[in-house]
Order: C-alpha cells, then sequence, then structure tokens
C-alpha cells in the first residue's frame, strides 16, 4: 500500500503572535506552487489578526511545464478523468487539513478554504466531500468539476463565494454561473461577483470581496464575537 504524499508550503503566523483561532489554506493554480497564493495572506491578515495562513505545494510536479505544481493533471480534460484525478488528490489533501487542524486545536468551523483556477476546482471538491463544514470556500477564476455526482457524493455545505473575470482566456467565465447553478441545486448558499475587463487573475475588487467572506465567515479570527 503506497504511502500518501505530505504537503507542505509557505505560511503566515497570525499578526497577533498568539495561537492561530482560524486558519485559512490557499489552493494554487496548475503550474504554479505555495508561493504563489501566500501573496495573499499580508492583505488580510490585518484584518484577521488570529488566522493563520497556509499555501501547500501542490502533490504532483506539473506534466505540461518543466516547472511548478499540480493538484491533478489536465493534460487530458475529459470530466471524467480530472474527477479521476481530484478523487485521488482528495486524500491527500484531507489528510494535510485534519493534520493541521488537529495541531493547532482548530475544527472544520475554523477553516476556510482559498483556491484560485485549479485550486478553486480542488477546494471545492474537498470542501462539498469533507464530513463537517468548513467556515467558506472562496474560489477565483475556477470552475466546479463533478457536478453530476454532487448529488450523490456531497456530505457538508460551507457557503461559497465566487469570484471570476469577465474575459478570462483560461477558465471560461461562464464556468462562474454554471457553478453556482449546480452549488445552489445541492443546497450550498453561494455568492458571485463577476469583474468587468479582467483576465484570469485577481483584482483588489475581488481581493476586498474575499476579505469580507472571511471576516463573516471568521469572525474568532478577526477579533469579532461569532
Amino acid at each position: 500500500m503506497s504511502k500518501i504524499p505530505t504537503l507542505s508550503g509557505p505560511r503566515l503566523a497570525p499578526a497577533s503572535g498568539l495561537a492561530p483561532k482560524a486558519l485559512v489554506v490557499l489552493l494554487h493554480g496548475v503550474g504554479a506552487d505555495g508561493q504563489d497564493l501566500i501573496g495573499l495572506a499580508p492583505h488580510w491578515a490585518r484584518h484577521l489578526p488570529d488566522a493563520e495562513f497556509l499555501s501547500p505545494d501542490g502533490p504532483e510536479p506539473c506534466d505540461m511545464a518543466p516547472y511548478g505544481r499540480q493538484w491533478f493533471s489536465l493534460s487530458d480534460r475529459t470530466p471524467a478523468v480530472m474527477e479521476a484525478g481530484l478523487q485521488a488528490t482528495l486524500p491527500i489533501l484531507n489528510g494535510f487539513l485534519d493534520q493541521a487542524l488537529a495541531e493547532r486545536g482548530l475544527t472544520d468551523a475554523d477553516l476556510a478554504l482559498v483556491g484560485f483556477s485549479q485550486g478553486t476546482m480542488t477546494s471545492l471538491y474537498t470542501a462539498l466531500r469533507r464530513p463537517a463544514a468548513c467556515a467558506a470556500v472562496i474560489g477565483y477564476s475556477g470552475a466546479l468539476l463533478g457536478a453530476a455526482t454532487l448529488a450523490r457524493d456531497i456530505r457538508s455545505r460551507p457557503p461559497v463565494l465566487l469570484v471570476h473575470g469577465q474575459d478570462d482566456p483560461v477558465v471560461p467565465f461562464g464556468a462562474m454561473a454554471l457553478a453556482a447553478a449546480a452549488l445552489q441545486g445541492a443546497g450550498v448558499a453561494v455568492e458571485t461577483l463577476a469583474r468587468p475587463g479582467l483576465g484570469h487573475g485577481i483584482d483588489p475588487e475581488g481581493l476586498a470581496a474575499g476579505l469580507d467572506t472571511l471576516v463573516r465567515h471568521l469572525p474568532q479570527a478577526a477579533g469579532r464575537p461569532g
């Protein structure tokens, strides 16, 4: 029986200097690594002084570039093949999340997942299949994979924010509406934010919307009563 890979990557400790009351885990896009999204953490940390930010590297070397990591292969974009890749990633990421929470004495209610592109696909797939709901999922420039099996597989329904550039040349803008419809159909509370003129990226308005979601759903990290 093969050993499940262990994830690692950069982190930002709570700005308060105290033990974390919440954990924000950032999942990068294909061909990037944890360094790509940890740069978001300082923008949010001053408003979430008791949150710790983790940005793990994907478990596999990117198979479409000589650098970077991936959560699963995109060399074959057939939906069934991509979902099989996510299924293989699921125990790896769940193991990382379970260990990180246990080490800090936290629960899923203290956890938020933030993804970009493939990281959004991975965040949504994982969060909806965890036994307990996390505090929130924020997905930038991504899509929902596994929609056809969601009704069968869903185990928890965390609130979701989806943000997408209307001029995205990588993941079509229409993926946001498709994801929102499928999630709402499964009983998940979804907010969406369309960004006119934005390509495949995150802009200041998207960052602000993400912060608002984190502060609302992780009040313990913002120094506010729950």
